[in-house]
């Protein structure tokens, strides 16, 4: 799964030094093999099949609040933790983790997406623990071991733990500063007890959780320990969980806080500036687990075209049928292309022109990427016809789950306004972005016509917010142009162009150019079937 994605090893190798690449590609083919393997499919469709079973009461009638789970969700976690998924890049000492850690969650997630939740809430949680050194000193440590260790039991008996997150409730959902939840201080200095309910509340048998809460002095941030350091536990309470479309191994839920002791985490009234960051590297998993599904919903589609017949050949021999597969392998490998270069840019975290680079491209990358991420799996899934709507092909799981990464940290809407944000208030943003598709400049007269048009648009900020989804796509669409010109091969790039910047594509896929060489594409994206 990873060395036979072309673009994912090329991606990979782009981003590190010589000796860093070497390292790196050769971990991830390991994990890679693994990911590939009928043990590990196995593990992905069982934790699919058996989701987790909510206990609120013991035997006598006592409150225990836990959630259990299949052997198989443990294997996969098992394996996230100790390749680094979760913490790696917070301890090891590399330019590349991140990077790293990016391509290893592509992979992995193609086992099962699930599973990636908490992993993807402990990677999160850490930058935003830092803002209070006493408090990461505790935690850090434990969150980013490489040790599994399930179970709610006191942190310090424990050799490793992980991280959720309890921020929307219903009346507000993405309008965290709608939040009624209360936070009462304690004499102790930093203590609180929290009352009021989560409408969702990730990954709830956590060890640890940053929590929004309303303080006397506005929203704030809390760290929420589901055990509490002399061994009882906190008051957290879990409904239900929530019946989802998709995402079925993972336990999502509605908890109640009351009396729940709680830490501040920064200053009062600073709840959203905390969790920024944490924001950050979540929307960056929601790029990641896109680019996955689309490229584990490729992969399926070209191996069952190869090896069926109709009408007298192998169905990727079918000029239509080859012209609908390389179109959605061009789509994944400009998903993966960008996921990793975002990945990248957090590798360099001391460089201003990269932090003003991400902080515009991460909602304009989570926005585009997950909104193309649904119709994508749907026309992989119809190239299996009535064989891909058949819940053993695998196929349903990967369209159910394929809507997900668009709602999770913040919608469409969210994201784009959320762009028009760094737009008025940060004018370097823009600048860091220019400059990045601008390496691209003077190299395809579609890809600067497209960039012309998107100043165009840019010139003219009248009434924007009506129209900031379309502006958004313009900047999505010549940032990935610029990424596939600069380095993917010819073809693939002359395809994505020619497409969907120079204005010969249909709504659907499969309806590229006929100058298209879609065969070399095809076998390109074929690669791991040898």
């Amino acid at each position: 799964m990873f060395s036979g994605d072309a673009a994912l090893v090329e991606a990979v190798r782009r981003h590190t030094s010589q000796t860093d690449g070497e390292h790196a590609v050769h971990r991830l083919a390991e994990l890679g093999r693994l990911a590939g393997s009928a043990e590990a499919q196995r593990w992905g469709a069982e934790a699919n099949a058996y989701p987790p079973v909510l206990r609120t009461h013991d035997r006598y009638g006592h409150r225990v609040d836990e959630v259990e789970f299949h052997p198989s969700w443990h294997r996969l976690m098992d394996v996230a933790i100790s390749f680094g998924l979760a913490g790696g890049p917070w301890r090891e000492d590399s330019k590349v983790s991140h990077v790293m850690r990016a391509a290893g969650f592509i992979v992995w997630s193609q086992v099962e997406a699930g599973h990636g939740c908490p992993v993807s809430m402990t990677y999160a949680a850490v930058p935003a623990l830092r803002t209070d050194p006493a408090i990461a000193a505790e935690w850090v440590p434990r969150l980013t071991s490489t040790t599994y260790d399930f179970g709610l039991r006191p942190p310090t008996e424990k050799a490793g733990c992980i991280a959720g997150m309890g921020m929307t409730e219903k009346q507000g959902g993405s309008d965290v500063r709608a939040n009624t939840t209360r936070a009462e201080p304690l004499q102790a200095e930093g203590e609180y007890l929290l009352t009021g309910h989560k409408w969702f509340c990730s990954a709830p048998m956590s060890d640890v959780f940053l929590v929004l809460a309303q303080a006397p002095g506005g929203l704030t941030c809390f760290v929420v320990p589901r055990v509490l350091p002399d061994g009882t536990r906190n008051v957290f309470r879990i409904q239900r969980l929530k019946d989802k479309l998709g995402n079925r191994s993972n336990a999502s839920s509605e908890v109640e806080f009351e009396g729940t002791w709680a830490r501040r985490l920064g200053p009062e009234g600073r709840g959203v500036p905390t969790i920024i960051e944490m924001v950050a590297m979540t929307r960056l998993d929601c790029v990641l687990g896109s680019a996955a599904l689309m490229r584990q919903a490729v992969a399926q589609a070209i191996h069952h075209c190869r090896y069926r017949h109709a009408f007298g050949s192998a169905l990727v021999d079918k000029p239509l049928m080859r012209n609908v597969l390389a179109d959605l392998a061009v789509e994944s490998e400009a998903a993966t292309t960008l996921a990793i270069r975002l990945a990248a840019s957090f590798d360099r975290a001391g460089d201003e022109q990269e932090r003003a680079f991400r902080r515009i491209a991460l909602p304009v990358s989570k926005y585009w990427v997950t909104k193309r991420c649904p119709g994508h799996v749907a026309e992989a899934l119809e190239c299996l016809g009535g064989n891909g709507y058949v819940e053993e092909s695998g196929m349903p799981r990967l369209y159910r789950e394929a809507p997900l990464n668009s709602i999770w940290e913040g919608s469409g809407n969210i994201n784009a306004l959320d762009v028009l944000r760094a737009l008025r208030k940060e004018p370097g943003c823009l600048d860091a972005f220019l400059a990045e598709v601008g390496a691209a400049r003077g190299a395809d007269r579609r890809l600067d016509q497209a960039v012309h048009g998107l100043l165009t648009s840019l010139s003219d900020l009248e009434g924007v917010e009506a129209r900031a989804r379309r502006l958004v796509e313009q900047m999505a669409l010549v940032l990935q142009g610029s990424l596939l010109v600069r380095y993917a091969p010819p073809g693939v790039a002359d395809a994505f162009v020619a497409s969907r910047l120079g204005g010969d594509w249909g709504y659907v896929y499969g309806t590229l150019p006929r100058e298209v060489d879609t065969a070399a594409i095809v076998t390109r994206a074929a690669a791991a079937f040898g």
